[in-house]
């Protein structure tokens, strides 16, 4: 499932033509949720359905449709072309969870080597440099908490995936937004009604509660150790995290020590806690990114500067500690 049809009303041929080169078809096995999708915990039982793949050619199509820029849509499409196996696990075994940039680095250089992706840039006059970071183009991406369409598409496109928004929803939401100039002078894809910028904010809200929960943050910490083990152990480098995900977990399974854990981790389905780090077993303490954003309305301001119960639970999820020790099984 994916929401072409609804991000944009036609399909430019820039963009198919991008999508089919081998950099970026690799995206078709890199999920959205981080490998938490391939355990047994109910909210993410749809997971597999949604990748680095679709969510990039939403991020374009949105762009897009606001704008009609095809450098802009190109930096967009390409942004998370660098993704590796797992996604921002890598950046767990990276140690660098909370900001969650560590594996942004390899982009230009996915795009530069790319013989087929330089074909294509010159074919529309464009360089690497016009389109190797996304975060130039304020539309594509701006600072969180304001909306961005790399944010608009994973927020849309997880309410769906975790079943807090039907299509319908999402297409109303939508259809509600513009472009207008925020409080910065800049361009910001921007909500016409309060009402939908309500609805917007809350399922984002739902959604980042779900991107720090107990259940998320340890299972992306066991793959990170997991992964980390295998890479120690030789049975993966560094080069296959940037493959495809099919390939690193064949790999994990010709170890028998690797195998066994990957099989607990397939079969994750419930989480313990305690305030202390118990002497026995294998125990994790996760800070986490909290994400939320604060969408502008035309002409009236941010959506928590006009709905003070939506402005509270913001600042409450904004409180939450993580200091506690996690296990599962």
């Amino acid at each position: 499932m994916t929401f072409n049809n609804i991000y944009s009303e036609d399909f430019p041929i820039f963009i198919e033509e991008l999508i089919n080169t081998p950099e970026f078809k690799r995206l078709i096995n890199v999920g959205m949720n981080c490998g938490c999708e391939y355990t047994n915990f109910p909210i993410f039982s749809n997971g597999k359905n949604y990748t680095r793949y679709n969510h990039s050619i939403g991020v374009a199509l949105i762009i897009w449709h606001f704008t009609k820029d095809i450098k802009q849509s190109i930096a967009g499409l390409l942004h998370d072309i660098s993704s590796p196996v797992f996604a921002h696990v890598i950046d767990f075994l990276n140690g660098d969870h909370e900001t969650q940039e560590s594996t942004e680095e390899k982009t230009e250089e996915i795009i530069e080597n790319s013989t087929e992706i330089q074909a294509i840039l010159k074919k529309y006059n464009l360089t690497t440099e016009d389109v190797k970071d996304y975060h130039i183009y304020p539309i594509a991406d701006n600072d969180s908490p304001l909306l961005s369409a790399d944010r608009l598409e994973y927020t849309l496109g997880n309410a769906y995936y975790y079943g807090f928004k039907s299509i319908d929803e999402i297409k109303d939401m939508y259809n509600d937004l513009v472009v207008s100039k925020n409080e910065f002078g800049q361009d910001e894809i921007s909500f016409s009604t309060l009402y939908k910028a309500i609805e917007f904010t809350s399922v984002s809200l739902e959604n980042s509660k779900v991107y720090t929960c107990n259940v998320d943050r340890f299972s992306m910490q066991y793959l990170a150790d997991l992964l980390k083990l295998a890479v120690d152990k030789n049975v993966i480098n560094l080069d296959d995290l940037y493959t495809i995900e099919e390939k690193v977990i064949m790999k994990l399974q010709k170890d028998a020590e690797l195998k066994s854990k990957w099989n607990d981790f397939i079969n994750l389905s419930q989480i313990f806690t305690s305030n202390e780090k118990p002497e026995n077993g294998y125990w994790v303490n996760i800070p986490a990114k909290k994400r939320y954003i604060n969408p502008l309305i035309v002409n009236n301001g941010r959506v928590t500067d006009l709905c003070e119960s939506l402005s509270k639970e913001i600042d409450d999820f904004l409180k939450v500690d993580f200091n506690i020790w996690l296990s599962g099984k």
